[in-house]
């Protein structure tokens, strides 16, 4: 049992791990959920959501967080058979997930807060314990029409998800195959390893697997790696991927005998013994990664870089009491030809110094946002309303400290554009509309170091009268006036409270946020019945802000530098 000082030094790391796991996680869940909607398999997404699972469940035992340990296992026994049986979940398996994925993500919200993780709720376990079997009624009998050549692929060493995808794959119309990657010295020095040339081929198809081989490998070589890949790439695209000679590339597929019967095919697993479906056995249990996850970074709190912006900030002042001390050395004729040069040179140090900070606190938006599509899933669900999310950020990055403020405004803009903006499909029907509504939500980086993001819908547009009269005050003649209506504190258009968004729209929430906490900017465009776009400009970094500071009538002004455009 731990202890709680033993908790309280390891939760912080604990937390921000399970967190991230939790992010891929729902992620991959939906990517699965996508699949079973076409009737297909999602096998790397299965096991990329069962390795998550087991990573979790091991972490939370670890600090002895039992509430998450006991869902996260029987959340990753449903997962194991269907990672066994290649890849597949039934469509009764999707929404027990996705409640397992929020039961864990409240209870690390509670361990955050200082708070105990409640119980977990006997009804879900009981109903995530009952996945296994559904799964396993679902997986696949019938054999395919093309099947993989054994000993190429080595088959004894493929997982059943990474079979699956294999012959998935080769179904689809792609290419499985095996590229052989032979390491030396003269491709070392040329900077092919076996990391860079995962890199290489990955751009030129799927990369299944890589298994190392030992013994006697092409070109009198003691050891290689054989890539299992799904590509439309040529032979030759490949090999020069991999540096050429003595690099070999050969085809995985077969063709099955014609009217083969299913029995032709390995037998399956027995469940209830070693290497059954759901029972791990030696050659069941996870392969470690390659590369070990996260490989590269390091994860460090934000205090501490605040820390460090405090202490630049400190030699920032000190730098300007030196400024001042030497041009008094220079005005009483001192000379100070040498400590200029050192000073130019410390400030040009110092502006480095202040960026690199400032890089290493930013944040991509696409990771910032990456729950909004598990967000719109169960809006989709509550409202009965069809929504598309679309997702346009590019590598935009801005301030850890600004995407913390900003993500509860965009949470209740998007709500409110599904909640209240889209029809319901037969009334967009009606309206000549795609039953499907569509959510766009993009963003860029401008010169001025602001990012702007704008959120469009395809839906009603504001009712600028039912607005006027829900805040008992004249129609606006603009749109500007109609999005202070908006955002009056309280609002509400809604005779009853919804599950969503409740009464009010939660505009005065996003004006406060965007305007007064980050001093930016927030406007709106509607059109009846064609939607609305949101428009908001906040600073990428509120840490540090660069200013022109100037004395006037005996006062100092600071004007920050960038706010004005032409």
């Amino acid at each position: 049992m731990t202890t709680p000082g033993e908790f309280a030094e390891f939760l912080p790391a604990y937390l921000a791990e399970v967190d991230e796991l939790l992010a891929s996680a729902q992620r991959d869940l939906l990517a699965v959920e996508e699949a079973v909607r076409r009737g297909a398999a999602q096998p790397r997404a299965v096991r990329e959501l069962f390795r998550a699972l087991h990573t979790i469940k091991g972490l939370s035992a670890m600090v002895d967080v039992e509430p998450i340990v006991s869902v996260a296992h029987w959340m990753e026994a449903s997962l194991r058979v269907a990672d066994q049986s290649g890849g597949r979940l039934p469509e009764s398996s999707v929404e027990p997930l996705v409640e397992g994925l929020r039961a864990i993500e409240q209870r690390v919200r509670q361990l955050g807060a200082g708070k105990p993780a409640s119980p977990a709720p006997a009804n879900l376990l009981e109903r995530l314990e009952a996945l296994g079997p559904q799964v396993l009624d679902s997986a696949p009998r019938a054999p395919r029409a093309v099947v993989l050549d054994a000993q190429a692929a080595f088959a004894s060493k493929l997982a059943p998800s990474e079979r699956e995808q294999l012959e998935g794959g080769l179904a689809g119309g792609q290419r499985a195959m095996r590229l052989d990657f032979v390491p030396s010295a003269e491709r070392a020095a040329k900077g092919l390893n076996i990391n860079t040339v995962r890199e290489r081929v990955g751009k030129h198809g799927d990369i299944v697997k890589v298994l190392p081989l030992s013994g006697a490998a092409a070109g009198g070589a003691s050891l290689a790696f054989a890539l299992l890949l799904l590509t439309h790439a040529e032979d030759a695209v490949l090999l020069e991927a991999v540096g050429g000679a003595p690099a070999t590339v050969r085809s995985l597929a077969v063709a099955a005998p014609p009217g083969a019967p299913a029995d032709s095919l390995p037998p399956a697993p027995v469940p209830g013994v070693p290497g059954a479906l759901g029972v791990p056995g030696p050659e069941d249990e996870l392969d470690e990664p390659e590369v070990r996850r996260g490989g590269g970074l390091l994860r460090v709190e934000v205090s501490r870089l605040d820390e460090a912006m405090e202490w630049l900030a400190a030699l920032v002042v000190n730098r300007s009491r030196l400024t001042r001390a030497v041009a008094a050395l220079t005005a009483a004729g001192a000379p100070t030809r040498e400590l200029a040069a050192i000073l130019q040179e410390n400030g040009r140090q110092l502006r480095d110094l202040r960026s690199a900070i400032l890089r290493l606190r930013m944040v991509r938006m696409g990771d910032v946002l990456e729950r909004l599509p598990l967000l719109v899933r169960g809006l989709r669900r509550t409202t009965g309303k069809a929504v598309r999310l679309e997702l346009d950020v590019g590598d935009a990055e801005l301030d850890k400290a600004v995407a913390d403020r900003l993500m509860p405004a965009l949470v209740h803009l998007v709500r409110n554009a599904v909640d209240h903006a889209l029809e319901l499909p037969d009334e967009r029907l009606s309206a000549g509309k795609p039953p499907e509504g569509l959510v766009r939500l993009g963003c860029h980086a401008r010169s001025s170091g602001q990012l702007e993001i704008t959120l469009r819908d395809d839906g009603r547009g504001v009712d600028a009268k039912a607005v006027a009269k829900a805040a008992n005050a004249p129609v606006p003649d603009s749109v500007d006036g109609l999005l202070d209506l908006l955002c009056r504190p309280g609002l509400s258009t809604r005779q009853e409270a919804t599950r969503t968004s409740g009464r009010g729209m939660g505009m005065d929430i996003v004006r406060r946020i965007v305007v007064e906490q980050l001093g930016g900017e927030l406007r709106m465009e509607t059109r009846k019945g064609a939607g609305t776009t949101f428009t908001l400009r906040v600073p990428l970094t509120v840490t540090l802000v660069d200013a022109i500071v100037f004395e006037c009538a005996g006062l100092k002004y600071a004007v920050a530098v960038g706010t004005v455009e032409a």
